[in-house]
């Protein structure tokens, strides 16, 4: 009877570790619990640009043209204190203008992607052109964007806001900067939680290698990997859920280029 149940005890223990390794190896995710959606917070907002959003291509976190990578102009650049030195690039919150004559009837939510920083202005008072300030938590929406929440010419109203999960078609994008000693790789298309805590690259020919911060959400990498097939670890700075982008970049990949990945975050 003993060595029976020692027997069932091992086939248990066998079963769970493979179970694990199909759920750490399915489709390159580590699960981890799904990003849910954040409590509410309130704040201000103000917006920039025109109506054409063209004054927020580009910006801090690097996503370039912001039509072609598929944020269009519900965008906004966050105050330094939602920024987090570039982390929060790529979340997504909802947002809503609240108890104020500029708000639109019914307080219509929008859903924006943080693309920029809005830096501090310290020639101005917090309350009185300094939006961006520490401690501020502050949007500095896309006109457009705007637009949708509240009459323009209020120039700044208060709101209500909330991380929601990022909604993206497809898998994660990786486009490549640098040169034959430096891969800078910009991320985006980042579902789930929006974000990326850290990265790791691993060629063909090596093992994984740790990646560095470089700004926004750019991370870099100073090895020489021309000639291999490139794979990329990351892991989400806003529930630590770990994912594996297999083969991303074949041998022949060239900088300047975006690569699709079949994977994304929850």
């Amino acid at each position: 009877m003993a060595s029976s149940s020692l027997s069932w005890g091992l086939l248990g223990i066998f079963l769970v570790g493979i179970l694990s390794a199909i759920a750490r190896t399915n489709g390159g995710y580590v699960r981890t619990p799904v990003y849910r959606t954040g409590p509410v917070r309130y704040a201000y907002a103000t917006f920039y640009g025109d109506e054409s959003a063209s004054e927020t291509m580009g910006g801090a976190c690097g996503y370039g043209n912001l039509f072609s990578n598929g944020y269009g102009t519900a965008t906004a650049a966050l105050s330094t204190v939602l920024f987090r030195n570039g982390y929060a690039c790529g979340q997504c919150f909802e947002i809503r203008c609240v108890n104020s004559k500029w708000c639109y009837r019914g307080s219509p939510a929008i859903t924006i992607t943080a693309t920029n920083l809005c830096p501090p202005n310290w020639a101005q008072a917090s309350n009185n052109g300094g939006w961006c300030n520490p401690p501020r938590e502050h949007f500095d929406m896309a006109k457009p964007a705007f637009m949708r929440i509240a009459q323009w010419k209020a120039g700044i109203v208060p709101v209500s806001y909330r991380r929601v999960p990022c909604a993206r078609r497809g898998g994660l994008r990786f486009q490549f900067q640098g040169n034959g000693y430096w891969l800078l790789v910009y991320v985006m298309n980042v579902a789930g939680g929006g974000d990326i805590e850290s990265m790791m690259v691993k060629g063909s020919k090596t093992g994984w290698i740790r990646m560095s911060h470089n700004w926004g959400a750019s991370y870099q990498a100073f090895s020489a990997l021309g000639g291999q097939s490139l794979s990329f670890k990351l892991t989400s700075y806003s529930n630590h859920e770990a994912i594996i982008a297999w083969n991303v970049a074949p041998s022949n990949w060239h900088l300047g280029l975006t690569y699709r990945s079949k994977v994304n975050f929850h």
